[in-house]
């Protein structure tokens, strides 16, 4: 008996609210209030004093500073305002931010990290009074080694670029210590891995060599053969990379490396299609990082801050930044006496909010729950391509007729080359239904790109109409192209140019930049 297939759903009509809200510098009046401060004992305000007096001239204010001066109304009523002026994550079907892995965030989480129990902790608070995050940190970082395979995490990081940053300066330190720093001055890496493994290795002083695919989309094993010796540093990659294909031969890849001394550096940012699948370690990988922002369902909260992980083998594991946590007994201890440690990395040990958040949508889903997960963004990712794949115009290049993992990189170079109409523009127009779309990371390796990352938090329905959404621009590139050029027609802000953007003498990036420059 077969089962009764949906019918395909209907476009939605949208249009985003436009309310012309002014900035808040524009709303304020002199004396309104939202909320009265009570005044400060005498002894905080005699230090404060002190402290002041101890200030540079320079670093002093001779006036009080010009914050808005509202009543509580009015700030919400602002700041509601704005964010009807947005699309995001909670509004819609949020599968084209491309390789961010946009996932459902529990709202439960939020509630979690709300708790006074860890909003009134200070940072510097002694470790004796602060058991409770130190516990949870250790215990997040032996989850994230079990899933990882790896010997040893460090959770310091806030965010993806600063945990590759924190790879390879782990490998520049390795090496260092070894007598071998001068000698190994090169870093390996794909086309299609994060941009941000060359910018890190790169920033870190490295020559950076950078491979591309073979005809069907994999790395080229014998290009990196060509290139690998002994003044290779590591190997620093993304797989699966950011067109959605596995490397099967991994693998060999890191047997190489290894082979000539070198380290091999795997970035899971696209991590959430082989949890509880495949791990870093078992392919024989020195160091890992994720992106909890990302993978581990903590929001990216408009770019920042975010979280990330490190992960490190045994040998690796004294170069991790420090302070670690240690467990003594039954009580957690911050240890900071680490000569090997590459230091602090970010202020403190991490941005907590976001390893609440982690630790608890781990905890909630179990082992087999992150397995379920790798599964349902595989599913999705693999139906999703075969419904974009049924738009005339698009196509997937690479891997011809073979699966993806969680994510895509398609071209609409066919639908250019037949209207004009570029990926940009379609992005542009697809916000007129309440969807967007990302194009791709610099250079546009594959023509006319758009990547779509599904993950495991969307229903079928919502990919058809996601995919729905596409075909009826693509429609109407070829019938009404004028309607794609001039979009978006039913946002906040309607059509604009580029030649703002493209002008530095015009940005004006801070309210009081903006005043000195037009009106002054």
């Amino acid at each position: 008996m077969s089962l009764p297939i949906a019918p395909k759903p209907a476009l939605r009509r949208f249009h985003q609210a436009s309310w012309d809200e002014k900035i808040i510098f524009e709303l304020t009046t002199p004396g309104e209030r939202g909320v009265l401060v009570s005044r400060p004992e005498a002894a905080v305000t005699a230090a404060v004093g002190d402290v002041v007096a101890d200030l540079p001239s320079g670093m002093r204010r001779t006036k009080q500073a010009a914050l808005p001066e509202m009543g509580q109304m009015r700030v919400l009523r602002h700041y509601l305002r704005l964010s009807q002026e947005n699309l995001s994550a909670d509004l819609n079907v949020d599968v084209g931010q491309g390789t961010c892995t946009m996932k459902y965030s529990p709202k439960v989480n939020d509630a979690l990290i709300r708790t006074t129990k860890l909003v009134d902790m200070h940072p510097l608070q002694d470790e004796a009074d602060a058991q409770g995050v130190l516990g949870l940190i250790y215990d997040l970082e032996r989850m994230i080694a079990e899933i990882s395979g790896m010997h040893s995490v460090s959770l310091h990081t806030s965010g993806g670029s600063t945990a590759i940053w924190t790879n390879i300066a782990m490998i520049r330190a390795f090496h260092e210590s070894n007598g071998e720093g001068e000698q190994r001055n090169e870093v390996i890496t794909t086309i299609f891995s994060h941009p941000s493994n060359a910018a890190t290795a790169k920033a870190a002083g490295y020559k950076v060599i950078t491979l591309y695919p073979d005809a069907e989309g994999y790395p080229d094993a014998d290009a990196l053969r060509a290139v690998i010796g002994p003044q290779t540093a590591a190997i620093m990659i993304t797989n699966p990379e950011d067109t959605g294909i596995f490397n099967p031969r991994v693998k060999e890849w890191v047997d190489l490396a290894h082979s000539v001394g070198a380290l091999a550096s795997y970035d899971q940012a696209n991590a959430n299609g082989i949890l509880g699948i495949t791990r870093a370690r078992d392919a024989g990988f020195d160091v890992c990082h994720f992106n909890l922002h990302k993978t581990f369902s903590t929001p990216h909260a408009c770019g920042g801050p975010g979280a990330g992980a490190n992960a490190v083998s045994e040998a690796l594991a004294p170069f991790l930044p420090g302070p670690i946590v240690e467990k003594v007994g039954d009580r957690y201890t911050l240890n900071a006496d680490r000569p090997q440690s590459i230091g602090k990395v970010a202020p403190f040990y991490g941005v907590i909010p976001n390893l609440v958040r982690a630790y608890s949508w781990i905890m909630a889903l179990g082992a087999e729950g992150l397995r379920a997960v790798a599964e349902i963004a595989v599913l999705n990712n693999n139906y999703l391509m075969k419904r974009i794949l049924e738009i005339p115009g698009a196509s997937a290049p690479y891997a011809t007729g073979r699966r993806r993992i969680e994510q895509v990189r398609y071209s609409w170079e066919e639908l250019f080359e037949e209207t004009g109409i570029s990926s940009e523009e379609i992005g542009v127009r697809a916000s007129d239904f309440g969807m967007h779309y990302w194009t791709s990371h610099h250079p546009y390796v594959v023509p006319q790109p758009f990547t779509l990352e599904p993950t495991e938090s969307y229903t079928m329905a919502e990919l058809d109409e996601y995919a729905g959404v596409l075909a009826e621009v693509a429609r109407e590139a070829r019938e009404t192209p004028e309607v794609v050029r001039t979009a978006p027609h039913n946002q906040t802000v309607h059509h604009t140019h580029h030649d703002d953007l493209d002008d530095p003498e015009r940005w004006a990036i801070t309210w009081r930049m903006y005043q000195r420059k037009y009106f002054s």
